[in-house]
């Protein structure tokens, strides 16, 4: 039986296929469009997806999609006979979402021979929250376990807790729109002046330089409810609004963009607004620390609930503020759950996975699989592949076997060089995990600014992530627990943060990946060629791009490499340095290229 679950018309739009209830690829469409969160129609991925399984779209089962317009009917109506300058808004809505959930039209280039009923026949609603805690369960290595699903807003919900046991997950409680945390978090995040869609990490990397003093301040804007969830203070937000078409998101161009949250008694509240460039002060320092802190309150206030209903030790989270990797560090030691369990994609793009595997093992009672320990879901290329491109460009280059390969990288690297690392399949979700990520030596105390300089080009308080040997997390970490994809943050042990200075935050802090040998060998080998050169079993690992979508292709990691002033690029086994003339001739002409708009 093949599934093909889908996160369409959405932020982060995104493929997943499945095979009798096991993972064949996963991608999101921002790979292949090159548009952050692009949230058209994945047409792209869906094509990947069926080529990586060998299949024509007649030949797919069910189609999943992560939204239902049918969730929560009662409730949107209650909502809008209390905001009735809403109703032409939730019109477009209501049109918006026919299209999302029966784009029938939009699958003929995919397979003409089916027609719209064939293919009407073939799709499956899943609601949001569902598929989030699909996407994090029934990829979980757990029989039972409590779940929680919390984000901005889907189906009219922003957050669902439940709890799974074997191939079904009971709903046990939730918050309806507009209350939400991950709008909460957002509203700061643009008052701090970060206005772009996804721009809350730069808050979570902000806070460690700051004092948590307005925390009381902060949660003066949130009830949280004994023995349950939590309200937010209507006054201080804005309600949706007609330009938003009921919801607090729009879309231009397939790109999502959030309107002003924050209400004039917000503003009486904290201040003025910080401008987009203007400087950072104590002030935006300390209040980024003040939320951060607040929010894991909220947080740890759901899972404490969820823990509390299920009397279970266990739990997975997805959603929005799942990739909230500083307090998913904290949630073992602040709610009494021994495990915790986060997809690899635990934002929107999550849903395409998890509504497919919602629909296999809830809605079809399909048996569990094995965990899923890998983020390698996306796009490869061969090594006769990369080479025909590389010659096709006229790039020099060398092609090593594995084990002067990673001696080579490994030497590069310790200069110090940036490297770029282009290997296996693209990872799916946002974190570059060593198939598509820039690499430097975690020991080098300039290599932060040396990255901002020569590659990244983004604030200076941000935060590069450590790689690390499995093996040795308990070295150099004061938790050894696996995070295969760089899902938490831990404290670095003291006596071990001078050695790494890179990749150490300024509370000691690191936001790590555990490189396993049997998921990932290449990667594993390159960090252990680094290791027995330096006794250090750790690289310097942030995503391979600049202000774009990671790379996805040998094209675009070579067009990345030329722009900037990387100083090795690797795909696969093909090895290319800069040399002098040659390179400065090949930027001149990918600059062409750029300009004439090919």
């Amino acid at each position: 039986m093949y599934i093909l679950g889908l996160n369409a018309f959405h932020a982060d739009s995104s493929a997943a296929i499945f095979k009798d209830g096991v993972m064949i690829a996963a991608t999101e469409e921002e790979r292949f469009t090159r548009i952050k969160h692009w949230a058209g129609f994945p047409l792209h991925s869906i094509q990947f997806c069926l080529r990586e399984a060998g299949i024509r779209l007649a030949e797919v089962d069910h189609i999943t999609i992560g939204t239902d317009p049918r969730a929560k009917v009662a409730s949107k109506f209650k909502y809008l006979l209390q905001n009735p300058s809403l109703w032409a808004g939730a019109f477009r809505r209501f049109q918006r979402s026919r299209a999302k959930t029966s784009p029938e039209e939009l699958f003929e280039p995919l397979d003409p021979t089916l027609t719209f009923q064939q293919i009407r026949s073939k799709i499956r609603n899943i609601e949001h929250h569902r598929s989030h805690l699909a996407s994090a369960f029934y990829a979980s290595p757990y029989e039972e376990a409590a779940l929680l699903s919390i984000d901005g807003s889907g189906d009219f919900t922003t957050t669902m807790m439940g709890v799974g046991r074997g191939s079904r997950i009971e709903v046990l409680g939730s918050v309806d729109f507009p209350m939400s945390i991950g709008l909460f978090y957002t509203a700061f995040t643009q008052f701090l002046g970060f206005p772009h869609y996804g721009d809350e990490y730069k808050v979570m990397g902000l806070a460690p330089y700051g004092e948590p003093k307005y925390v009381d301040k902060v949660m003066g804007l949130v009830h949280l409810i004994p023995g349950g969830l939590f309200r937010w203070k209507d006054q201080y937000f804005h309600r949706p609004s007609r330009e938003a078409q009921s919801a607090f998101v729009t879309y231009v161009n397939h790109v999502p963009q959030v309107v002003n949250l924050y209400a004039p008694a917000f503003v009486e509240t904290f201040g003025v607004p910080r401008k987009t460039g203007e400087a950072l002060t104590d002030y935006h320092r300390d209040l980024a620390a003040s939320v951060q802190r607040a929010t894991e309150e909220i947080i740890f206030h759901c899972l404490r609930t969820v823990r509390a209903l299920t009397g279970l030790q266990k739990v997975c989270v997805a959603g929005g503020v799942a990739q909230n990797s500083v307090a998913n560090g904290k949630m073992v030691d602040a709610t009494g759950f021994t495990g915790v369990y986060i997809p690899s994609a635990g934002h929107d793009a999550g849903i395409s996975m998890g509504s497919a595997l919602y629909h296999y093992h809830h809605n079809l009672g399909g048996a569990r699989m094995p965990s899923v320990r890998s983020a390698y879901t996306g796009i490869r290329f061969s090594n006769d592949e990369i080479e025909s491109i590389l010659q096709a460009r006229g790039v020099a280059y060398r092609r090593l076997e594995d084990p002067e390969l990673y001696e080579t990288v490994a030497r590069k690297i310790i200069e110090p060089g940036v490297v770029g690392w282009f290997q296996g399949r693209a990872e799916f979700g946002p974190r570059a995990l060593g198939g598509r990520s820039i690499l430097a030596d975690p020991r080098n105390p300039d290599a932060k600014d040396l990255l901002n300089l020569k590659i990244k080009r983004r604030e200076s308080f941000r935060p590069f992530a450590p790689s690390i040997l499995k093996e040795y997390t308990g070295d150099w970490f004061s938790r050894t627990d696996e995070v295969p994809f760089m899902e938490k943050v831990f404290p670095i042990r003291p006596e071990k943060r001078a050695e790494i200075p890179a990749v150490t935050h300024v509370d000691g802090t690191g936001r790590l990946q555990t490189v396993d040998q049997e998921i990932s060998p290449r990667y594993h080998a390159l960090i252990d060629a680094f290791r027995q050169q330096t006794g250090v079993p750790i690289l310097l690992n942030t995503s391979f791009n600049e202000n774009e979508p990671i790379v996805n292709t040998p094209q675009e990691a070579l067009d990345c490499y030329l722009r900037t002033r990387m100083d090795m690029l690797v795909l696969e086994n093909c090895v290319i340095e800069r040399i002098g003339e040659q390179d400065l001739s090949l930027l001149e002409s990918v600059d062409r290229t750029i300009s004439n708009g090919v």
